[in-house]
């Protein structure tokens, strides 16, 4: 599963997290833009001030 964290600066908007296989993550004219199979999905402008952080599942901590 891929997935995607977007966290936005404080009172900017909520943060979200995107999962999805496959989602990918391309940059077109000033915006992220995650897309799936069945196109895109979610559309971040870049003024926004928002991160994007990809999340390998395999990689994560498990929660204690």
């Amino acid at each position: 599963m891929t997935a995607y964290l977007i966290r936005y600066p404080k009172g900017q908007g909520d943060d979200l997290l995107a999962e999805d296989e496959p989602l990918t993550l391309t940059i077109d004219g000033g915006w992220a833009v995650l897309a799936d199979q069945h196109g895109p999905c979610i559309a971040v402008p870049a003024h926004a001030g928002a991160t994007i952080t990809r999340i390998n599942p395999e990689d994560a901590q498990p929660e204690e």
